[in-house]
């Protein structure tokens, strides 16, 4: 580094390259690449710490003194960082102004120890003039900041390191806890058990098209619901609760009722207008969008998950186009407001915003208003057609809901005005009343840009669609017609979506909306919940998992304990709290709470048998065991019996398992235990049977032929042929009998349609492809847990389908093995082929891979991530890829997991 120039250090190589542009020459600007350093693993902890540091990497009865080490990566970065130091004569720390990039900073400090004037730089966007108005405005290091984000960090170590043991124990290996994750988890379940807790009820009304008398061709018809009968007001679905009984007086029709009655209105043909009433009314646009809103509305409206939507926004960030994505703030700057506003006059004309600019009040818990909100960057916004040329796909999708809800936010109300007509019918001696309303937009204002996305809610069915209402007076006789009668159930709350999950967690408090959307990365990835479209569902193992929480760590999974913790952090933050008084509280405990070790130390017994078990009416029990969940049903006959076990389709929610649905899957014949003919080979039968583990064919012998004696009838019994015994051996072992073959069926197989000779190919496996020319060795090919592959030796390649292992050739499987097992391998695989990439100057290439679709340039593999479309990927994004994949280094190997034994709880 040449001398005198100014060392800046931010996180990400992308953020690296514009902002050097922007500086110039007398600044070298290096990355960070994320943190150096974290708590360190046990095995890195030397020997004389190990007493105090060796259980959590944190001395608790010292304070709760950390020990921190460098990641290898982080060892790399620090010793490019002090080399570009020895030449500089200042260093500006210039990583994210939150709680998370302000600690980065202190580490940086902290390994550095710099001997050159040391300040802090920051910027909520990457614009010529913000980067170059933040080098002249820095600012000391935010210690208190620093402590929030440590504080949290040695919380999550204390919480998930006493907590998840138990787990491992008494649920499942490899499950977790955490302090939000936990949370999370348990709303989700919570959902779905009241889904399963709710009853249905049912109720009818009519719906029939009503229409004034007009000139013949001109139709203004529109519908109508029955809304009460003899001044009796009708049931809705909102009417009911949970339990499905009334929760008003108000009159439900059964289907027969309501068919006669649809009758006699059809009859009748005509209602006259008894009361027409108009109302009018505002909307107000919504505020420009933090980082909770914006993952909600990327969620409903682009179908992104939240860490598609984080990650898409991180790049447009980084790129320039957009402000700081972590952040609670609805405030927009003065400049932004002004651009905001000249933006919607030059587009909707001046009509468009109100005459004061408009301020927004964030009203959610834990709010931080140091940032702006998120908005396109610059003192002018740039439109999506502008930048369309510079973004890929999703960011371009992202950006273009980003500047119109920035732009709608500053717009003026929309204005409407809703009519509601009330038409009476003489029918068959009753009098039926039919209601309907419209809404007609006066002044659309904001709506002429944006309009908020919404979640799915249970009494959407109750309302009716917008309509135009046509002229009507009071006294008018409308013609009837398509009179319907319309039955209904209720429905229980719909499950979670992401987007529905992030609003739920904001609005208790949960956590920090810039980890949102790790929370759900990590309980989609712990198996604890699936989705199916949108809806997140819980498994069985997420139920075990929250109901060991409830009876032993109830106030870890408290919705208010978790938010009070949040609460409390954010006071360490103000500098109100100190952070050690407050460690030593949650973990030793007060007068106000037990504390963490307390309670881990006093479980005493957990019954895992019953943690693991949910009655299913009085049809069975289900449980969860090491291979997942099934239901046990005892015999009646013999209760002393094994009980049988019955499987449970994969995709079958919890809350669709009930007692009728167990009944179906006990009754239901077992599928597989069915002849597929005989082994010509040895001349033993093939049977497929559906096993726990799931279908398979296995040999078996015949059944012995049965000789009849011809004067009686009589079966005559086979006797089973005596030998000698051979002399036994002192301490030698009882001779197994020999299992049947048994063979896996493949994914694309079913029970239902394999037939003999594909039975026997799968009974024959490992398949012999040949013998490699060069070295004899033979070349098998054959199934394995990740998939199908071919194996020489100790080399292994993977293979496209598990058709080939049936198909493939000695010449098809030597080209794979004459191909380098990295890189090249599989080129005629790959999903897509893109340009040389700029570093290695290699072709890039979309391949799908045994864990998902990765990009890959033959040196560097770098997987798509999670709810990012694979086959959306462009060139920039897969170069984009790359880069962050080798700007992190090489994957650390996790350290070899040993297990001790659990001593029981002493007794008090």
């Amino acid at each position: 580094m040449a001398e005198g120039k100014k060392l800046v250090i931010v996180e990400s190589p992308t953020k690296m390259r514009s902002i050097q542009g922007y500086l110039g020459d007398g600044y070298e600007v290096l990355s960070s690449v994320g943190h150096i350093r974290d708590l360190a693993d046990k095995r890195d902890i030397p020997a004389d710490k190990k007493q105090a540091y060796g259980k959590y990497s944190i001395d608790v009865e010292n304070g709760f003194d950390p020990y921190y080490v460098e990641s290898e990566r982080g060892k790399k970065t620090v010793a490019e960082l002090k080399r570009a130091l020895k030449g500089a004569d200042e260093l500006l720390l210039a990583t994210d102004e939150d709680r998370e990039g302000e600690a980065i900073a202190w580490h940086l400090l902290q390994t550095l120890k710099p001997k050159v004037p040391v300040k802090r730089m920051v910027f909520h966007e990457i614009t010529k003039d913000a980067i170059q108005a933040a080098v002249g405005n820095t600012r000391e290091l935010d210690l208190a900041l620093v402590d929030a984000q440590e504080t949290r960090r040695i919380l999550d170590r204390l919480y998930g390191w006493d907590v998840s043991p138990v787990l491992w124990y008494k649920v499942q290996q490899g499950t977790s806890a955490g302090r939000v994750q936990s949370a999370a988890t348990r709303l989700v379940v919570d959902r779905e058990r009241e889904r399963m807790a709710f009853v249905s009820a049912s109720y009818w009304d009519i719906e029939a098209l009503a229409a004034p008398n007009r000139p013949q061709g001109i139709d203004e018809s529109f519908s109508t619901r029955l809304a009460r009968v003899d001044g009796a007001v009708l049931a809705r679905g909102t009417d009911f609760d949970d339990k499905g009984q009334l929760k008003k007086a108000v009159v439900v029709l059964d289907e027969a009722q309501v068919r006669e009655l649809a009758a006699a209105i059809e009859a009748a043909a005509e209602a006259s207008v008894t009361a027409l009433e108009s109302k009018p009314g505002t909307r107000s646009p919504k505020p420009p969008f933090t980082t909770s809103t914006l993952q909600q509305e990327a969620g409903r409206k682009l179908s992104m998950s939240a860490k598609h939507a984080m990650g898409v926004a991180q790049r447009l960030y980084e790129k320039g186009f957009i402000t700081y994505m972590r952040t609670d703030s609805t405030a927009l700057s003065t400049q932004a407001i002004q651009a905001a506003r000249e933006q919607a006059v030059a587009m909707y004309g001046a009509a468009s915003v109100p005459l004061n600019p408009r301020t927004y009040r964030n009203n959610s818990k834990n709010a931080q208003e140091a940032h702006e909100a998120i908005r396109p960057s610059g003192e002018t916004f740039r439109t999506p057609s502008d930048v369309s040329s510079q973004l890929d796909r999703d960011e371009l999708r992202l950006y273009d809901l980003i500047w119109k809800r920035t732009m709608a936010s500053q717009m003026s109300d929309a204005k409407y005005e809703t009519t509601t007509v009330t038409l009476e019918v003489a029918a068959g001696g009753r009098r039926a009343e039919f209601t309907a309303s419209g809404t007609v937009y006066t002044f659309k204002g904001f709506l002429e840009a944006y309009e908020e996305g919404r979640d799915e809610k249970r009494s959407d069915a109750d309302k009716s669609d917008d309509q135009a209402l046509p002229a009507m007076a009071v006294g008018d006789v409308l013609r009837l017609r398509e009179v319907e009668p319309k039955g209904h159930s209720t429905s229980p709350k719909p499950r979670y979506t992401e987007a529905s999950l992030v609003k739920a967690l904001e609005e208790k408090g949960i956590g920090r909306p810039s980890t949102f959307a790790s929370i759900i990365d990590v309980i989609l990835n712990r198996g604890y919940v699936t989705k199916r479209g949108q809806a997140l569902i819980p498994s069985w193992l997420a139920f075990s998992v929250v109901r060991l929480l409830e009876q032993h760590f109830a106030d870890l999974v408290d919705y208010d304990f978790t938010a009070a913790l949040e609460d409390d952090l954010d006071a360490i933050a103000r500098g109100e709290q100190k952070r050690q008084d407050w460690l030593q509280e949650f973990y030793f405990g007060s007068t106000d709470h037990v504390g963490l070790r307390n309670i881990v130390e006093n479980l005493g017994e957990i019954d895992a048998r019953a943690l693991n078990s949910t009655p299913i009416g009085d049809v069975a029990t289900l449980r969860f065991g090491k291979y997942g969940p099934y239901l046990e049903v005892p015999d009646k006959e013999n209760p002393d019996a094994e009980p049988r076990r019955v499987n449970i389709p994969e995709d079958l929610a919890p809350d669709e398992l009930t007692p009728a649905r167990a009944q179906e899957l006990i009754d239901a014949p077992v599928a597989g235990d069915r002849v597929l003919g005989e082994n010509p080979a040895n001349g033993k039968l093939v049977l497929v049977k559906d096993g726990r583990f799931g279908p398979y064919v296995q040999e078996t012998d015949p059944p012995a032929a049965e000789e009849v004696d011809e004067e009686t009838g009589e079966v005559i019994p086979v006797a089973e042929p005596v030998e000698a015994p051979a002399p036994k051996k002192r301490g030698a072992k009882k001779e197994a009998a020999p299992k049947p073959r048994t063979a896996s069926l493949f994914k694309s197989m079913s029970v239902d349609t394999i037939d003999l000779d594909t039975a026997l190919q799968l009974l024959d496996l490992p398949r012999t492809v040949g013998l490699d020319p060069e070295t004899q060795e033979p070349i098998t090919a054959q199934n394995g847990r990740y998939g199908p592959y071919l194996k020489k030796g100790t080399d292994s390649r993977t293979l496209q389908s598990e058709q080939q292992i049936f198909d493939i050739t000695l010449e098809e499987a030597l080209a794979v093995y004459a191909q380098p097992k990295y890189g090249a391998r599989g080129a005629s695989s790959a999903l897509k082929e893109f340009e040389a990439d700029p570093t290695s100057g290699k072709p890039i290439k979309l391949k799908d891979g045994r864990f998902g679709p990765y990009v890959t340039d033959g040196e560097t593999n770098a997987t798509i991530p999670r709810g990012e479309d694979a086959m959306e990927v462009t060139f920039e994004r897969a170069v984009q890829l790359l880069a962050d994949k080798r700007a992190k280094g090489p994957a650390k190997r996790p350290a070899r997991r040993t297990t001790t034994t659990r001593k029981p709880a002493a007794k008090k």
